[in-house]
């Protein structure tokens, strides 16, 4: 028999939810304040590129009074920017398929191993953290010319991988390890050998750690700049985009023409970076939907 006592209790049991978890007055505004820290440098990168030198002084944050497109094509043709740019997607997408095929298959052998010998080769791995790039630049650059490599292109795209293995290989291991052990199995009884394994279970189940380090490689790739000028010089044909910008600066540098050097380098890396979110946002949310 239902009473009024028993047809209240829903009611109050709806009542009885957690705190609303909508952003307060504070993380908002300090969410605002975060995102004008970003935005203001690049709005005054981009404004700045239309500008002369004058107008930059004077008028910093204010919209250019005459769009100058023409320090585009100047600093396009000054710095040879177009050779650069070409020689830098090269390096870089290399570099970054050859992190992977080194990566993948090696956090996928350490996931699925906690031995001592797995464990003392993470702590290798993590070593790699330990020495600062200055530190190995001279025997980086020994190695180069024992080698018959120094101021080479192929050297750079061997080395580039060699010092991103470190973090790519210990943020994998973290994702591949959250793969259940029952899939794993399941793929073991059907006669599945370990490439397969690694293809068809691990792979697409660490696809957003894949992603992620793919970003965070290209980012690290196309913005390294201390490696590159001291192994391959400033020799026009195979020099990167970032050893090719610095030659804009001079005793009368034109920052109108210099910022709008840099606008163009940064739009490679931001297109890439927003193909390769959202491909990570669409494993993300494939993942939550399997789940």
């Amino acid at each position: 028999m239902t009473t009024p006592q028993n047809r209240a209790l829903p009611a109050r049991a709806g009542r009885r939810r957690g705190p609303s978890r909508r952003p307060g007055p504070l993380s908002t505004v300090l969410a605002w304040l975060y995102a004008l820290v970003l935005v203001v440098p690049v709005y005054y990168l981009a404004t700045s590129a239309f500008k002369t030198n004058i107008e930059i002084y004077t008028r910093p944050f204010a919209l250019p009074a005459n769009w100058l497109w023409g320090n585009f094509s100047t600093a396009w043709n000054s710095a040879q920017i177009g050779p650069a740019l070409l020689s830098s997607l090269l390096v870089a997408a290399v570099a970054v398929v050859l992190t992977l095929a080194l990566a993948v298959p090696t956090a996928y052998a350490l996931a699925r191993n906690d031995g001592r010998l797995a464990r003392a080769i993470s702590g290798t791995f993590a070593t790699g953290f330990l020495i600062p790039p200055f530190a190995a630049l001279i025997p980086t650059v020994i190695l180069a010319i024992k080698m018959g490599l120094f101021y080479t292109r192929e050297f750079q795209i061997l080395f580039l991988p060699a010092s991103a293995l470190p973090l790519s290989v210990l943020l994998l291991v973290q994702f591949m390890r959250t793969v259940p052990h029952e899939l794993v199995e399941s793929a073991a009884l059907d006669g599945a050998g370990h490439w397969q394994i690694l293809r068809q279970v691990f792979v697409p189940i660490a696809m957003p750690g894949i992603v992620s380090v793919t970003i965070l490689q290209v980012l690290a790739f196309w913005n390294e700049y201390l490696f590159s000028l001291t192994i391959t010089g400033t020799a026009p044909d195979i020099r990167t985009v970032q050893v090719a910008l610095p030659t804009l600066v001079s005793d009368s540098t034109n920052f109108g023409v210099l910022a709008a050097g840099t606008v163009i380098t940064l739009l490679p890396v931001y297109i890439a970076y927003s193909l390769m979110h959202r491909r990570m946002q669409e494993a993300l949310t494939a993942g939550a939907v399997k789940g």
